[in-house]
């Protein structure tokens, strides 16, 4: 393998699989950092964390903490982080009342932060103040964990119970104000680029299934033709409208995929078959959300 640039396609047809099943997620995330040092894409990263990931939810989690650090270069490579931006009434910017003051303490609770007990630090969106018009302005804030953070577990979904969720309370904590603006700059291009993540672990989580359960060359094919275009789709700005086109059109070929692969889950082993089909209901989370982002990305073209 070419160690200045090598290819994630090779590594997810030639490497052999870790398994990242432990609720050490810590020591899950050193080991991934470890393996995939030399991938400069963090695409190809979240696709090394699916396919060394024995279920649904690690391989998630793999994904969504390069999506994370995709988002915010300055996060450090080493720390667990975790977004936090939806409160009680919701995620929308005018039902948000975390705030936070001109020096960066943040008060207010998040009612759903995903590894939120595991996180060394917390990616928060909170109210600076209000515009002429009415609406919030929003920072995101870079809060560590500590004294002035209580986190409450909560309980595990039907689904990927491997992806721990907890409620976050900031008490005047301390923290860093990142440059730009909350929602524009961090809360609405993460949506996309956790998507872009998320199915990129799931597909090299599925070349792993199919490797491991020696399925035909023509799944695969298909499977690593996705995976190219969630590559292309990654590289361009997460607030094209054309990006969201794309990436819906990516998200209904994953969906005939997983129809057309049914067949051969005969051929896996039932422990994986099993865990596959509880937690497939997780690639249908947030749809109505990406349903209405590709609405409005074709108005915005109309």
């Amino acid at each position: 393998m070419n160690s200045v640039n090598p290819s994630g396609f090779d590594f997810l047809l030639t490497a052999a699989p870790a398994d990242s099943v432990s609720a050490d997620f810590a020591a899950d995330w050193a080991c991934h950092r470890e393996r995939s040092h030399d991938f400069a894409s963090s695409i190809d990263r979240a696709a090394i964390a699916g396919f060394d990931s024995a279920g649904t939810g690690p391989a998630f989690l793999g994904g969504y903490q390069e999506a994370l650090h995709a988002l915010v270069a300055s996060l450090d490579p080493a720390e667990l982080s975790s977004m936090c931006a939806t409160e009680a009434a919701g995620g929308r910017p005018s039902t948000m009342t975390t705030a936070v003051s001109s020096d960066g303490v943040v008060n207010g609770t998040k009612s759903f932060a995903t590894l939120g007990a595991f996180a060394d630090r917390f990616l928060v969106i909170a109210r600076s103040g209000t515009r002429d018009d009415g609406r919030p302005m929003l920072r995101a804030v870079l809060v560590p964990a500590g004294a002035a953070v209580t986190v409450t577990p909560l309980p595990t979904l039907p689904f990927a119970p491997e992806i721990p969720h907890a409620e976050v309370t900031f008490d005047a904590a301390p923290g860093e104000v990142l440059p730009g603006d909350g929602y524009a700059d961090y809360l609405k291009p993460f949506r996309t680029v956790e998507d872009l993540h998320v199915v990129a672990a799931v597909l090299g989580q599925l070349v792993r299934v199919a490797r491991l359960a020696q399925w035909p060359a023509g799944p695969v094919e298909q499977l690593l033709a996705l995976f190219a275009a969630v590559r292309g789709i990654g590289a361009q700005d997460p607030s094209s409208p054309g990006v969201h086109i794309a990436l819906g059109g990516v998200f209904d070929r994953l969906t005939a995929l997983r129809t057309e692969l049914e067949p051969l889950w005969a051929l896996v082993d039932p422990e994986v078959r099993k865990r596959w089909e509880r937690d497939v209901p997780l690639l249908e989370v947030a749809g109505k959300v990406r349903a209405a982002r590709l609405a409005t990305a074709w108005r915005a073209l109309a």
